[in-house]
């Protein structure tokens, strides 16, 4: 948990066009914590207590709207680089599920444009200085993406978390399942750098496998130390390229629902 990295007390904004809430637009990410280089040790426990207690009432309140909806929600996380948007376009673009999208970056909105090139709505959360997406973020966006309103009913949302493996695994976003990518051009090693990631991740996609010619990577090393991390974690390896692996991924996807 970053109580002093820096996502505390930093603003975002949500690129799209929609009515504004009046408590729009102020600081609060993630929910309002703070930045002291002089912080105790016992004080940076209470901070990181209150900032996870107050993200899980948010967490939880969004769960109860997806659940009313018949909406799986999904947490996409990973690394930078790893692949979470090409995933996420070649998945819309099979026109497999009724899709909307939460797209979470520092900057830009270039991944919400791929996205929305599919067809599939997407709603744009930048987070400026903060790491990671927390419950309030994603309780507006769902609000902006009109799933209060039933345009989602019994479909899927796709959020896709700021590219990191250290603070998404502590904030609950109300997801059903969080789904770590891995990609071949990465370090076998990544369950055991980030345990407590791929220890909080239901599925594990092991991503750009039409690389692994190309790469040194060692396949089951990796799985091995995924399932050391995480005995019950699951794993379909792909290509969102080539095709490969991708009708198991959409395997997945039903099953959950």
């Amino acid at each position: 948990m970053c109580v002093t990295c820096g996502c505390g007390g930093v603003e975002h904004d949500h690129h799209h066009h929609h009515e504004h809430h009046e408590d729009e637009g102020h600081t609060h990410g993630p929910l309002d914590a703070t930045h002291d280089h002089g912080t105790s040790a016992t004080r940076a426990v209470q901070i990181e207590e209150d900032i996870l207690s107050e993200n899980n009432r948010f967490a939880a309140k969004n769960r109860e709207l997806f659940k009313a909806h018949n909406i799986l929600a999904l947490n996409l996380v990973s690394s930078p680089g790893s692949g979470k948007t090409t995933l996420l376009a070649a998945t819309l673009s099979s026109h497999r599920f009724k899709a909307g999208v939460i797209e979470g970056d520092q900057s830009t909105d270039f991944d919400t444009a791929r996205i929305r090139a599919t067809g599939a709505p997407a709603i744009q959360i930048n987070t400026g200085q903060g790491c990671h997406l927390d419950g309030h973020m994603v309780g507006h966006a769902a609000h902006d993406l009109g799933i209060p309103a039933g345009t989602l009913d019994g479909g899927v949302l796709f959020i896709e978390n700021v590219g990191n493996l250290v603070c998404p695994a502590s904030f609950d976003l109300g997801e059903a399942a969080k789904v770590v990518l891995l990609s071949v051009t990465e370090g076998e090693d990544k369950p055991l750098k980030y345990p407590h990631m791929f220890a909080a991740s239901k599925l594990m996609l092991l991503t750009k496998t039409d690389l692994l010619p190309h790469v040194p990577f060692d396949v089951e090393k990796c799985l091995g130390y995924a399932r050391q991390v995480n005995p019950a974690i699951e794993v379909i390896q792909l290509s969102s390229t080539t095709g490969a692996g991708m009708e198991d991924w959409y395997k997945w996807i039903e099953a959950m629902k």
